[in-house]
């Protein structure tokens, strides 16, 4: 049901209802749109962690470890044991930052980004097909969803990232 507001604007009052079928439905999307990703990390004995920092890593090269971290919301410890796998694992590079010896940037390596690319494309398929029968009003405003419900520093780190072009 839509009402006016004081200042012209449309409202859009939600029953509880129709809020819990959302939140079923990013429930379910989510599951959706990492099972591929799961099943090529599986087979790796890697996780969903595993696969966040490579995806930011290949969006930023060089990224520090701390950008990581603030990017990522985990603790320093979390993510030394993902970093420290994926460096054994010869997929991640740390070189010591030239103005600042103490920073550490990552980058992937050959490997690694051929892991980051086959997560992606699985992700990015799902997604193209679910754009393409939504439409692109739907995708829009699927888009204005996810952005609305992120907290305000959460949201500034993400138009940061928008920004940027790899």
């Amino acid at each position: 049901m839509n009402e006016t507001g004081a200042g012209g604007e449309t409202l859009l009052f939600l029953t509880d209802e129709q809020l819990r079928k959302g939140i079923e439905a990013m429930f379910f999307a989510y599951r959706g749109f990492t099972a591929d990703p799961d099943r090529i990390l599986s087979e790796m004995s890697y996780g969903r962690a595993h696969h966040r920092a490579l995806h930011f890593i290949n969006r930023s090269p060089g990224l520090t470890v701390n950008a990581l971290l603030s990017v990522l919301g985990v603790t320093k410890q979390s993510l030394n044991r993902v970093l420290r796998t994926l460096i054994e694992d010869g997929l991640v590079e740390s070189k010591v930052g030239r103005r600042d010896r103490r920073e550490r940037h990552l980058h992937l390596t050959e490997r690694g980004a051929e892991l980051e690319r086959q997560l992606s494309e699985a992700q990015r398929a799902r997604m193209r097909a679910a754009y393409r029968a939504a439409g692109p009003q739907a995708v829009a405003g699927f888009r204005q969803v996810l952005e609305a419900m992120m907290d305000d520093q959460i949201r500034a780190q993400y138009q940061a990232l928008k920004d940027v072009r790899p």
